[in-house]
């Protein structure tokens, strides 16, 4: 077991701090930065599965998670007039459902993981890494304000637009749209409001989400079919503005999260796209996460990758003295598994949001047979990502003692 190496991670969201835990557990000393000036707890529903939820287990965390689960009781579809078309409950396993058993805010798990690491970990808010210099006995890394250290690794887990991973593999990472846009947002809850996820469906490819959480909100979505056009890089009333006439006419309740939208302070815009990338390491930094391997929202895979992605590479790191031959073996252990994540089901995005209102009833129908006894089959393939198709390395007899 190596105790006396320092590693730094850029991004205290998901994996960044799930990483952490693990190396301070091999003996490591570990550094965080994180662009934001305090730990950021805004974010959407997303859940914990397969070998994502094997992790947390190992971390000691599943009941944490459990606690501050967002209580949604499933996923309804529903029509203009509000009523149900199909209805599937939440998934009573590891894996299964498109509410998971364990769904929690992304804030939430973030706090969690946290909480669980601080004390072990040096988590410096507020600012980011500059340059990189790798050399045969370390890498120098100069940060925003001008200080300079030497670590012996560098990991990016800031997310799917990482500043870090040019540092790290240059143009080679790619984001590949998947032809949807999305905003985020939360809004005030009412008293029509329920504890399932409810899904709408308009015409021209759009649709509106409506989420419960544990914190007395709702959390909303609104998505909209449409090939790049860079409507990411407008500033923020631009984007507002664009939502709210694309989705003027829509119905349902769209009106009322069009109005929390001109308000809320918690928004996120994001074109839905994937990260690709020939390599996740050059010399003595890697990539981690959705920086390295972002399956895209609609994956169902986010979490399940950062937090099986930290464990596996925080354990290779511990088992090799060299940190080629960590990489080399954290490559070979994930690849697999991501590329399982982000061979999305054919036709995704465009088949969950149809353009036309017999596309729509389609849909609704093809939903209320798979809410059937008999349509379980087809249930379990729409909405049983392959989160548990890794098999976890056993890394325990690597950990430092404890009492």
């Amino acid at each position: 077991m190596v105790t006396s190496r320092r590693v730094l991670v850029s991004g205290a969201s998901i994996a960044g701090p799930a990483l952490a835990w693990w190396m301070q557990r091999y003996g490591w000393e570990v550094v965080v930065v994180e662009r934001a000036d305090e730990l950021r707890t805004a974010g959407q529903n997303i859940d914990v599965r397969g070998a994502g939820r094997e992790v947390a287990r190992k971390m000691g965390l599943e009941d944490a998670i459990r606690a501050s689960g967002t209580g949604e009781l499933g996923t309804r579809f529903v029509g203009r007039d509000g009523r149900t078309r199909a209805e599937l409950p939440a998934g009573t396993g590891d894996t299964d459902g498109a509410t998971a058993e364990l769904e929690i805010l992304r804030g939430e798990l973030a706090r969690l993981l946290v909480e669980h690491s601080r004390e072990t970990t040096d988590y410096r808010f507020g600012t980011t890494i500059a340059a990189l210099d790798d050399h045969a006995d370390g890498i120098d890394v100069t940060f925003a304000d001008g200080r300079e250290e030497t670590f012996d690794v560098v990991v990016a887990a800031d997310g799917m637009r990482s500043r870090t991973r040019r540092l790290v593999v240059g143009d080679r990472a790619q984001i590949q749209p998947k032809g949807m846009y999305t905003a985020y947002l939360t809004i005030p809850r009412v008293a029509s409001d329920t504890d399932w996820w409810r899904w709408y469906s308009a015409p021209g490819g759009r649709s509106v989400t409506l989420r419960p959480d544990n914190l007395g909100t709702i959390r909303a979505t609104l998505s909209f079919l449409s090939p790049p056009r860079g409507y990411e890089d407008l500033d923020d009333p631009s984007q507002r503005d664009l939502l709210s006439r694309l989705f003027a006419d829509a119905g349902w309740e769209t009106p009322r999260v069009l109005d929390g939208l001109r308000h809320a302070d918690e928004y996120y815009f994001e074109q839905v796209g994937q990260v690709h990338s020939p390599t996740w390491h050059q010399g003595r930094a890697a990539l981690v996460g959705d920086a390295a391997y972002c399956a895209s929202p609609v994956s169902g895979m986010g979490t399940s990758l950062g937090l099986t992605g930290a464990y596996v590479l925080a354990g290779e790191l511990a088992a090799h003295v060299d940190h080629r031959d960590a990489f080399a073996g954290y490559e070979r252990i994930m690849r697999p598994y991501v590329d399982q994540a982000q061979d999305l089901p054919p036709g995704t995005p465009r088949l969950a949001n149809p353009r036309t209102r017999a596309g729509i009833a389609a849909l609704h129908g093809v939903l209320a047979l798979a809410a059937t006894p008999v349509g379980r089959s087809v249930g379990a393939r729409l909405f049983r990502p392959p989160a548990d198709r890794i098999e976890l390395p056993d890394y325990s007899h690597l950990e430092r003692a404890t009492d």
